[in-house]
């Protein structure tokens, strides 16, 4: 499936990539793993948000993505030249052992096991000695819940473009023998401020859930991992 089409609209739209997927706890979560004066390369940008995160902490900001429109902005908006760069994961345009933090959330869904496979090796390539892997990817996803069908050509498409369904032991075999010190943790991110009272109530109820070990839908599957 061919997806540069979905996410040039997604994010270049006036709501956002941001909005569109309530992205902004998840961002504040991965930037409170990046300190100030880091290196951080961000492959997937969204609508920038984790990089107005990175951009307050002085943090040293890369970007990489294929939409052109969406590097443009945040080049301009950042003055980052050519800290960002249109591209793709498997072929990264940047040198060796270069960053301290490889980001990549809600990225690895959309690719197919050969480009994973690719997109890995090459995050291992650009991260410094003793660098940090930082990714996300959604919790045991029912792709099939997603799916939508085109009104022009009848295909049936997840409608985010997701491909991959993720659980721990995937995630172990994709990164152990590639690089070190990997963890794993769930969780569900939510924007508890837009929410009214009932949804606060089933914000609360999720996390109560969630501490019991009883998993469910729409959570996040968080990692890092060592070169």
């Amino acid at each position: 499936m061919e997806q540069t089409k979905i996410w040039e609209h997604f994010q270049n739209d006036e709501a956002g990539a941001g909005d569109t997927f309530n992205s902004g706890p998840r961002y504040k979560f991965i930037a409170k793993h990046i300190p100030s004066g880091a290196s951080a390369l961000n492959i997937g940008v969204g609508a920038g948000g984790l990089e107005r995160l990175l951009y307050e902490k002085k943090v040293k900001i890369y970007c990489l993505d294929p939409s052109e429109k969406s590097i443009e902005n945040l080049r301009n908006k950042y003055d980052l030249d050519e800290c960002a760069q249109s591209g793709f994961s498997q072929s990264m345009p940047f040198p060796d052992n270069t960053f301290d933090f490889v980001v990549m959330s809600e990225v690895l869904e959309h690719l197919t096991n050969e480009v994973i496979e690719a997109t890995v090796a090459e995050v291992k390539r650009v991260l410094k000695p003793g660098g940090t892997f930082i990714a996300t990817v959604p919790a045991e996803e029912n792709i099939a819940a997603s799916q939508v069908c085109c009104p022009h050509c009848g295909e049936l498409f997840h409608r985010w473009g997701h491909v991959q369904v993720f659980d721990e032991g995937k995630i172990e075999q994709l990164l152990e023998s590639k690089l070190s010190e990997l963890v794993i943790s769930r969780y569900y991110f939510s924007e508890t401020r837009t929410l009214n009272w009932k949804g606060k109530i089933a914000w609360l109820a999720k996390q109560v859930f969630m501490r019991m070990n009883v998993k469910g839908s729409g959570e996040t599957f968080f990692f890092q991992a060592k070169k």
